[in-house]
């Protein structure tokens, strides 16, 4: 029996990296029915290690475990110099030196050494499409394996890995986006469709669904759970900082900008972003290290005209209460949703 098949709530916490998915969060949607899921990206192994150990230690019931890809390591070297003299000034300001644009594989191997040698319910790949042989590895110790796609090709190419699930990510998402490349633009809800054209898998809704009524129609286009992300920011559980839960609170508009870390992300408008985005280069995780302590430092002041604050477009639902609270009444709103939509539907005959 598959883990989407034992949820008693078809909500899946989004791994979010940098801070806001913890294991207290991760734990509080699991234990009420829903799935967790921890972000091993940008953290070091043994971090994630101990923190799969306090989420085993704060519920018996499954989790997941999201990991990035590393890329090829192909970059524009000379426009990421350019980048960083047009960021020194702004570091000068901030009274902070701008990182070293290094590449890296984000301890990858490390990483998957560790969920093969003490195995997790679950384990999510975004930023491309892991190995055969990964999948096939990571299936023979138990654990179910998804894949995170912006594109119909990458559903198809996803099913026929053999994964067992599909994250299937819309525009409308906050933070990076999860396929390769990052430059699709498909809308969530088409996308949903022309996945479940062209893929066998079990597929999980993600991007702007902010409530029942969303997830009720993310169910009805085809969708087995939906993944919520900036649903989960304004929660007590979640690691979010205070900057962050302000501009979740906001109603200010997002854009998708690969300013703060030379990939696509969907974040708040703000000075920065309305500066750089135009001048940004792709180039992830060289972009990343080289604003890290200019984003560091914004964080730090509390300076919310240059940190990054990933959200999805629907932030301004968001609402702070706990965890198991938002799972439960989001669920049954979703059931409400669609049993009115059903009521409605009688009157076409």
């Amino acid at each position: 029996m598959s883990v989407l098949s034992e949820l008693r709530h078809p909500i899946v916490a989004a791994p979010m990296a940098g801070g806001p998915s913890t294991p207290a969060l991760v734990s509080a949607v699991s234990a009420v029915g829903g799935l967790g899921f921890l972000a091993a990206g940008m953290i070091d192994t043994a971090r994630l290690v101990a923190d799969i150990a306090e989420v085993r230690a704060r519920t018996e019931r499954p989790f997941g475990v999201n990991v990035f890809l590393p890329g090829d390591g192909t970059v524009d070297e000379e426009a990421i110099r350019a980048y960083a003299r047009r960021l020194a000034p702004q570091a000068d300001r901030l009274g902070v030196r701008l990182g070293e644009p290094v590449g890296g594989d984000d301890a990858y191997p490390e990483k998957l050494a560790a969920l093969l040698a003490d195995p997790v319910p679950v384990v999510s790949f975004a930023f491309g499409l892991p190995d055969r042989a990964v999948v096939t590895a990571l299936r023979g110790r138990g654990t179910e394996v998804w894949a995170t796609v912006t594109g119909p090709a990458g559903a198809t190419a996803a099913a026929d890995l053999g994964v067992d699930a599909v994250v299937v990510q819309g525009t409308e998402a906050g933070g990076h986006r999860g396929g390769i490349p990052d430059d699709d633009d498909y809308a969530l809800l088409p996308l949903l469709r022309l996945a479940a054209a062209r893929c066998d898998r079990p597929l999980v809704a993600a991007g702007g669904i902010a409530d029942g009524p969303a997830l009720a129609a993310a169910l009805a286009a085809g969708a087995q759970a939906a993944q919520l992300g900036t649903m989960f920011l304004r929660c007590p559980e979640a690691g979010s900082s205070p900057l962050h839960r302000q501009a979740v609170a906001s109603a200010a508009p997002t854009a998708l900008t690969r300013a703060f870390t030379g990939k696509r992300a969907r974040g708040v408008v703000n000075d920065f972003l309305r500066a750089h985005d135009a001048a940004a280069p792709a180039g992830y995780p060289q972009v990343l290290h080289l604003t890290r302590p200019l984003l560091a430092a914004a964080r730090r002041d509390g300076d919310a005209s240059v940190a990054n604050l990933w959200a999805g477009q629907a932030h301004r639902l968001a609402r702070d209460v706990p965890a198991a609270e938002l799972v439960v009444e989001v669920s049954a709103d979703a059931r409400v949703a669609l049993a009115a939509a059903a009521q409605r539907a009688t009157r076409w005959g």
